[in-house]
C-alpha cells in the first residue's frame, strides 16, 4: 500500500535539538524518527519503527539460519532470580527497581540471562533436548547516570539477545562459533564495518568473549590491535611480565632529600639533580591510593605501584575490581591512614614496610605486571620531603598482587607476540560470550546425560545493540542536507514527489506510485497539493530514502527525474521506464 505524506504521521523540524551531541542524535529527530520523552528516553514514530524493523528482520533472518527460536520476556522482572544470582544487588544503582502494591519487589529488565535460564530448566531436563538457542528481541532498562548521544547510550534501549544451551563443553564450543559466525553475516549485511576483539570475561567467569566494535571517532571504547592480527579492548589487554632481574641480596635502598617533588615531574627533575645517572619517568615508581566501594557497602583503600610514566585507566580499573566502585582516595581517607604521607608514597620505609596485608597500615599493596622481580626504582620513603633509590621488588619489598589497570599505549606489544599495537576507538554493536555454567549452576539447570547421571548445562551468551545500530547506521549514512539510509534498512525503498500544481503532476505521480507499489516496492508518495517544491525536496533530503521520483513539469511529456540520494544525481527517464530502473537496482 502506497503510504501518503498527506496524512501519514510526520513533523520534520528544521532546527537541531538543543540536547542533541552527535549528528544521528540531530538528524533522527529532526526528520521525525524519535521523539525525546525523558533523557535517554525516546518515543518511536513510524518512521524510526519502519528502520528498526527491517534491522530486526535481517537479525531474525540469521538467527534462524543459525538454528535458534525466538522468545519473548516481559520487562518487568521479579526480584527472587536476581537474587538467586546475586546481581539485585551487584547491579548497584545501574537498575530501576519498584514495588507493586503489596509491597513485591520488580526490576525492568537490564539484562535476561536468569529468565532464560529458569525457562530452560522449567521445560528441558535430558541432554536429548540439547543443544538449544533461543533469543528475543526486548527492551532494556539501565539507568545510566549520563544518558547521552541519543540512541548511542540511553536508559531504554532494544537488544537481540540470544543464550545457547549445551552439556559439554565442545557442544558450547559449536554453539558460539555459530552464533558468532551469524553476527559476520548479520553486520555484513546490514553494511556495517567491525572489528572483533577479545574481550574481559567478567565476573562470570568463562572461556571465551569478544566484542564486535564499530570503528568511528564517536566510539566509547578504546581497542588495541596489531599488524600481526591481535585486537582485544583495552580492559582484555595483558601485559607481558618481564623476566626476573638478578640482584644484590645484600644491597638496601638509599633515602634522599627530595623537598617539594610530590608529582612524577618534580621527582625526576630533582633525580637528575643530584643522583648519578639520567632518569626518566619511567624509572619511577608511582603509588596511586584508590578507594573501593564494596557491594556491602564497606569502604577499601588499595594502592597500585605502576611504572611512573603510566597512568590508571578508570575503565581497567573497574574491571579489575569489579563489582567493587573505584574511585581515587579522598582527603578523609588519608586522614584516616596518616601513615600514608601523600606525594611521598612508597612500598618500603626505613621504619619497616608501610604497605601490604601484613604492613603496618594493612592496605593492599598491588602492582603493575611490568614491577617484576628484581626490578629497581625511586619511589617515596613514606617520609615528608624524602625519595628513595635502588628500591628493589622481590627484595625491599613484597606485593600483595599483581593488577592490569595501567593504561595501554600505541607501541606496546601485543601479548601474543604479534608486534606493537595501535589504538582506535570503537561503539560496540554486539557481544559473544561463552558464560560457562555460573547461571547453570547458580539456578540449578541440569539435565540428564547418556550415562543417566546429572550434569550443569554451559551456557553461552549473545548481544546485539538493535537500535544503537540504528543510531551508528544514521551517523555513517548522512551528508549536510539529512539523512541517507542504505537500502537494506531505509523506511522506504523509493519516494515520489509530485511539483507543481498541474493536475496532470498529480495524476502522472499517483498513477506511478501506484505501480512501484504493484512490483513490490515499499513507496512514499508526498502527494501535499499546497507545500512548495522546496520544502518537499528539503523534506526528502531530511528523511533520507534512497530513491526519489521527481514527478515535474516534463510530467505532461512523460518524463520525470530519478534521483539519487546518496551520489545526487539526477537523470531524466521516461515514466514507461521508471519502474523497470527502479526494480533492476
Amino acid at each position: 500500500m502506497v503510504t501518503r505524506l498527506s496524512n501519514f504521521f510526520l513533523r520534520t523540524l528544521r532546527e537541531d535539538p538543543s540536547d542533541a551531541e552527535v549528528t544521528s542524535h540531530k538528524l533522527l529527530v529532526r526528520a521525525g524518527y524519535i521523539r525525546r520523552a525523558a533523557p535517554g528516553v525516546f518515543t518511536w514514530l513510524p518512521l524510526g519503527l519502519k528502520v528498526k524493523a527491517k534491522i530486526e528482520a535481517i537479525i531474525r533472518d540469521e538467527m534462524a539460519a543459525a538454528g535458534a527460536f525466538e522468545v519473548h520476556f516481559p520487562a518487568l522482572l521479579p526480584r527472587d532470580p536476581y537474587e538467586q544470582s546475586g546481581r539485585w544487588t551487584s547491579y548497584g544503582d545501574g537498575i530501576f527497581r519498584l514495588q507493586d502494591r503489596k509491597g513485591a519487589d520488580y526490576l525492568l529488565a537490564p539484562t535476561h540471562e536468569e529468565m532464560f535460564t529458569l525457562l530452560v530448566k522449567d521445560l528441558y531436563s535430558s541432554y536429548k533436548d540439547l543443544p538449544l538457542t533461543i533469543y528475543q528481541i526486548q527492551d532494556k532498562y539501565r539507568d545510566e547516570a549520563r544518558p547521552r548521544a541519543g540512541l548511542l547510550r540511553g536508559r531504554e534501549f532494544t537488544m537481540k539477545d540470544a543464550y545457547s544451551f549445551d552439556y559439554t563443553d565442545e557442544g558450547q564450543d559449536a554453539s558460539y562459533m555459530s552464533q558468532r559466525d551469524a553476527y559476520e553475516r548479520i553486520f555484513q549485511r546490514l553494511g556495517l564495518e567491525y572489528v572483533i576483539v577479545a574481550a574481559d570475561n567478567g565476573l562470570m567467569g568463562g572461556a571465551r568473549s569478544e566484542e564486535f566494535l564499530h570503528p568511528t571517532a564517536v566510539g566509547e571504547d578504546t581497542f588495541v590491535r596489531s599488524a600481526g592480527g591481535y585486537a582485544a579492548n583495552v580492559e582484555a589487554f595483558t601485559t607481558e611480565a618481564p623476566e626476573p632481574v638478578p640482584f644484590d641480596a645484600d644491597g638496601s635502598p638509599v633515602v634522599f632529600d627530595s623537598p617539594n617533588t610530590p608529582t612524577i615531574e618534580t621527582l625526576v627533575a630533582h633525580s637528575n639533580a643530584v643522583l648519578e645517572g639520567e632518569y626518566t619517568a619511567a624509572d619511577t615508581l608511582k603509588n596511586v591510593v584508590l578507594a573501593l566501594t564494596h557491594l556491602d557497602g564497606t569502604r577499601e583503600l588499595v594502592v597500585v605501584g605502576l611504572p611512573g610514566d603510566r597512568d590508571i585507566d578508570e575503565k581497567r580499573a573497574e574491571v579489575a575490581f569489579a563489582p567493587a566502585a573505584v574511585e581515587p582516595a579522598t582527603p578523609e581517607d588519608f586522614a584516616r591512614h596518616p601513615l600514608l604521607v601523600k606525594g611521598y608514597i612508597g612500598p618500603w620505609s626505613p621504619e619497616g614496610a608501610v604497605l601490604g596485608e601484613e604492613s603496618a597500615t594493612g592496605i593492599r599493596y598491588l602492582v603493575d605486571p611490568r614491577v617484576g622481580e628484581g626490578t629497581s626504582w625511586i619511589t617515596g620513603a613514606n617520609i615528608d620531603q624524602k625519595h628513595a633509590h635502588s628500591v628493589v621488588a622481590g627484595r625491599d619489598f613484597f606485593a600483595d598482587g599483581v593488577v592490569e589497570v595501567a593504561n595501554v599505549r600505541a607501541g606496546d606489544p601485543a601479548p601474543d607476540g604479534s608486534g606493537p599495537v595501535e589504538l582506535a576507538r570503537g561503539m560496540e554493536i554486539g557481544h559473544v560470550f561463552q558464560l560457562g555454567r555460573f547461571f547453570a549452576e547458580t539456578l540449578g539447570l541440569k539435565v540428564l546425560d547418556e550415562n543417566g547421571k546429572l550434569v550443569t548445562v554451559t551456557m553461552g551468551s549473545y548481544g546485539i545493540g538493535v537500535t544503537r545500530i540504528l543510531a551508528i547506521i544514521a551517523e555513517l549514512n548522512n551528508d549536510e542536507k539529512g539523512l541517507i539510509w542504505p537500502a537494506s534498512v531505509a523506511p522506504f525503498d523509493v519516494q515520489v514527489v509530485a511539483t507543481g500544481r498541474d493536475a496532470v503532476v498529480f495524476e502522472v505521480a499517483e498513477a506511478l506510485s501506484a505501480q512501484l507499489d504493484a512490483a513490490g516496492l515499499d513507496v512514499l508518495y508526498d502527494d501535499r497539493p499546497k507545500v512548495s517544491p522546496g520544502v518537499k525536496f528539503g523534506d526528502a533530503e531530511l528523511i533520507g530514502v534512497p530513491q526519489i521520483v521527481i514527478v515535474g513539469r516534463g510530467a505532461a511529456d512523460g518524463e520525470v527525474e530519478l534521483w539519487d540520494r546518496r551520489s545526487g544525481e539526477r537523470e531524466v527517464v521516461p515514466v514507461a521506464e521508471v519502474v523497470a530502473r527502479l526494480t533492476a537496482r
